[in-house]
């Protein structure tokens, strides 16, 4: 059984754990709260009400944060293979410490509930900073290798929602069949961070920002290609959309993170520029093709169950047993 309580309103004296990891309420009274279910630990998640009063808020679309309160035991199983499309740093499979530290899957979790589901699932590997370009060509090869010809859909996190453009668009590589593209937290338009970045930096300190990103392995095109005045005025008119491909699109926002949050920072940012948020791509940025809603109180982390994963190995790691 999965189980999450969404709290409105919390009261002063109820302790909540100030890191977003090991969030966990100490008191609970059943009275007047819902639960909700939606991942694997059975945690609790508070939902602050604040949004209501943004006068943003009617750019949210439909807001999705009830719709899973009920799980059936049986779903329609689609006929294509899904494609799950990773973002920016992202991998099919990372190996942290060899043997010794369970391997971390990008779409842990997800992969294997659409699996558990009959569901046909390709979890396509790309360069983790590479280009567009580069992802792109990737991604289709990959594709043409595991689907044996097959229609596929694609939902992409991220980044990988702008890689699966490109690669309908301009690759079109044979034996590539994409029926539907979803993206999930992609920034279409461009994201503000990205700006804030190389706009507090300054053309004489790029070069040093340069080699700081490729120490890390990051190519530098991966990042300045998510700046809002690339992707407006360079990649969006020149990556038409495929009138055979059905593209969707869903977007991500959350209140103040709490002190310890790794989005703190970035989500003021983001804040103070786009609006409504998960912590790197707004809502607005988020939009492409038929938009299907956004959803409340999830980072751009939790969108592929990472925030589960992440306590998940570090009990694994500690107890060496698996959590219950």
């Amino acid at each position: 059984m999965v189980t999450m309580v969404v709290i409105k309103h919390v009261p002063r004296h109820y302790r909540i754990h100030p890191n977003p990891f090991q969030l966990r309420i100490r008191e609970l009274q059943t009275s007047g709260y819902r639960c909700h279910p939606c991942g694997a630990l059975g945690k609790v998640k508070y939902y602050s009400s604040t949004s209501d009063a943004d006068p943003r808020v009617k750019e949210l679309g439909r807001r999705i944060k009830d719709d899973y309160a009920r799980i059936r035991e049986q779903y329609a199983t689609p006929k294509l293979p899904i494609v799950l499309a990773h973002g920016l740093l992202g991998f099919s499979e990372l190996k942290l410490a060899g043997s010794l530290v369970p391997p971390v899957h990008y779409w842990r979790g997800i992969a294997e509930a659409l699996r558990a589901n009959g569901v046909e699932v390709i979890t396509a590997a790309v360069p983790p900073s590479g280009t567009i370009e580069q992802r792109a060509q990737k991604l289709g090869e990959y594709i043409a290798q595991e689907a044996n010809g097959k229609s596929v859909n694609i939902i992409a996190h991220s980044m990988g929602g702008l890689d699966s453009r490109y690669m309908i668009s301009h690759l079109q590589p044979k034996n590539v069949d994409v029926q539907s593209l979803v993206t999930v937290a992609t920034p279409h338009h461009g994201s503000a961070f990205a700006d804030f970045v190389f706009n507090e930096i300054g053309n004489e300190r790029l070069p040093t920002l340069y080699k700081f990103f490729g120490s890390l392995g990051i190519e530098t095109g991966a990042f300045s290609q998510l700046t809002k005045k690339y992707m407006t005025q360079e990649f969006n008119p020149k990556t038409p959309d495929d009138p055979s491909v059905r593209y969707f699109s869903y977007g991500a926002m959350m209140s103040r993170p709490v002190l310890l949050s790794p989005f703190r920072t970035t989500w003021q940012i983001m804040q103070n520029a786009e609006g409504a948020n998960d912590g790197l791509v707004s809502v607005e940025s988020a939009k492409w093709g038929e938009y299907k809603g956004t959803l409340v109180q999830v980072s751009h982390l939790d969108l592929i169950n990472w925030t589960n994963r992440l306590r998940w190995y570090m009990r694994k790691i500690w107890f060496g047993k698996d959590p219950k």
